[in-house]
């Protein structure tokens, strides 16, 4: 061995480099199977999202929501509210809550149907069970529930069920403006009316609709009519009041008429549901009287006192038109429009002609359906062929059939100095009041309205007077057609008339449908009886709440009224 020099032993040198491979090894495989976890990890994950995607996209069954879907309802903004012009609520939302399930966490089924419809009566049990025996991850229990009820389900830890956020409209003037506002289904759309026209706007939450409607004089106009109806024993009616000046309906009501708050129970019954005053269409009867003398007046036949004999009746034909009160004299212009004569209307209109006559009506608005913001609006009906007959018939209210809203739009038209608005029920800002268009000269508007006052004052519409108010108006009384003829004693019935006729601002409408005579009208059923005092009471409520200022003293009477027209023959009273 040398001196300075240090020798390792060959054995130990070997196995230090033996241990040091095996603790390599060591880490390694403490790396592989951490790999191979984490890779397990991430397969197990991949595979449970693409089961997951499987069973929503490929094996969920038609109908079933998912619960993605329940949870975006929640999120939906409250429905906006609707208003009156004055700021009444007329219809709005509230939170409720709507029941559900997850079928697949339901541990007894039997157990939860009990339990559920004991807490809630309504539920059909059957129905409840399979619900709850479904295989689907989501069904609907009941909608809608009050938060009284919602504790109580709580309360009864039924493991599956489930509570979401939900939105319930409420109309808390019930029936009253139901043909106007419409109203939701069970997911909170639109059906009819206001709901259904502004839907989307009405979702979006953001503004209330403001109508142009008054809550005031709405049921002073709903109040008068469901009286009329009980007291003639009617079978229906309508009215409508309106600004002339703006267009603005005030009020509107269709009788019967439905509760919007429990439209799902009304059954099989539906009549509730039609709007007569905008949807239906009818033969007007002597109300047409007021078109057919503007339309006189207008073709230049400006002399009221032009007399037309009426004593024998007008042939058309194998037909006869005949006079309810048959005049034993000629009769002026104007005393056919105060007696109502049909002879003497169809002979103005003969006199005017029938081209004049239909261009007249068309200017009028009564060949198409008129434009409002409900989408129950009907088609007004008419002959093709204008022929002579149709001339005549047209002339007092026969042959043509248009809805109400129609004819208070044009006559609204003619006693507003001549010019024509646009109904609307959406409240108008003063300051942007539509211009409207000329119907009429202002000297025809205002010989018509005399000739309306004088109606009230002393003719056949005196029931519709009201002391001091100065009113006018034209009774119209049409047989309804029965097959291929019209059924005397069975009509409808109506008043049409503005006020104050001096300056006219308001047009009323009221109808009766198939009114029946009593004791009371002394066996009549005409307009004069029914429809007439009806109006007169409706005006006589109303009037104060518009701020419309009676007559002075002493101004009432015709004689004194600068209304007045003097006629050259006297005047025959009558309804």
């Amino acid at each position: 061995m040398s001196q300075g020099k240090l020798y390792v032993p060959l054995g130990l040198h070997r196995g230090s480099q033996w241990q040091n491979t095996k603790s390599l090894r060591r880490t390694l495989d403490l790396a592989q199977t951490r790999l191979l976890v984490l890779c397990s990890v991430f397969i197990l994950t991949f595979l449970v999202i693409i089961g997951r995607l499987v069973d929503v996209s490929l094996l969920r069954k038609d109908g079933e929501e998912t619960l993605a879907h329940t949870k975006g309802l929640n999120g939906l903004n409250f429905r906006a509210d609707i208003l009156d012009r004055n700021g009444e609520l007329l219809a709005t939302s509230l939170r409720t809550f709507s029941l559900y399930a997850n079928a697949h966490v339901v541990l007894d089924a039997k157990e939860a149907a009990d339990k559920l419809t004991q807490v809630l009566p309504e539920l059909n049990y059957a129905e409840t069970l399979a619900r709850l025996h479904s295989d689907k991850r989501f069904v609907w229990l009941a909608r809608h529930l009050t938060p009284q009820k919602q504790a109580e389900i709580i309360r009864l830890g039924l493991p599956g069920i489930y509570f979401q956020k939900d939105e319930r409209r409420v109309y808390p003037h019930g029936e009253l403006f139901a043909h106007i506002l419409g109203y939701t289904n069970i997911d909170n759309h639109g059906l009819g009316g206001i709901e259904r026209k502004f839907n989307d706007f009405l979702l979006s939450g953001n503004k209330p609709v403001v109508l142009s409607l008054d809550i005031r004089v709405q049921h002073v106009l709903r109040d008068e009519l469901l009286a009329g109806i009980e007291k003639y024993k009617a079978q229906g009616g309508a009215g409508i009041i309106m600004d002339v000046k703006t267009g603005e309906i005030l009020a509107m009501a269709s009788l019967p008429d439905f509760d919007p708050n429990q439209v799902g129970k009304m059954g099989a019954e539906k009549e509730g549901l039609f709007n007569r005053i905008t949807l239906g269409s009818y033969e007007m009867g002597s109300g047409f009287k007021i078109i057919n003398t503007a339309l006189y007046l207008e073709s230049g036949f400006t002399n009221l006192f032009e007399k037309f004999d009426v004593t024998a009746p007008l042939r058309i034909g194998r037909f006869r038109i005949k006079d309810f009160h048959p005049a034993h004299f000629p009769l002026t212009v104007a005393q056919i429009f105060t007696e109502s004569s049909n002879i003497g209307a169809g002979k103005m209109a003969l006199q005017v002609g029938g081209a004049r006559q239909r261009a007249f009506f068309s200017k009028l608005g009564f060949f198409n359906p008129l434009s409002l913001e409900i989408p129950e609006t009907g088609y007004p009906l008419y002959p093709k062929q204008w022929s002579e007959s149709t001339t005549i018939t047209t002339a007092y209210g026969y042959g043509i059939s248009i809805s109400p809203l129609q004819l208070v739009r044009a006559i609204s038209g003619i006693v507003n100095k001549g010019i024509m608005q646009q109904p609307t029920l959406l409240k108008v800002d003063p300051l942007k009041v539509n211009p409207g268009f000329r119907v009429v000269s202002e000297e025809t508007s205002l010989t018509i309205r005399k000739l309306m006052y004088m109606v009230v004052a002393h003719g056949r519409g005196r029931q519709a007077k009201v002391s001091g108010l100065e009113v006018g108006g034209k009774t119209g009384t049409a047989n309804i057609l029965e097959g291929r003829s019209y059924k005397e004693g069975t009509n409808i019935t109506s008043f049409i008339g503005a006020f104050p006729m001096s300056h006219p601002r308001y047009a009323l409408f009221i109808m009766v449908d198939r009114p029946q005579a009593i004791k009371e009208t002394y066996g009549f059923n005409a307009a004069g009886w029914n429809a007439a005092p009806i109006a007169g009471k409706v005006v006589g409520r109303i009037a104060p709440l518009l701020h419309v200022v009676p007559s002075s003293e002493g101004k009432n009477e015709p004689e004194e009224n600068p209304m007045f027209i003097h006629a050259s023959a006297p005047q025959r009273g009558g309804h």
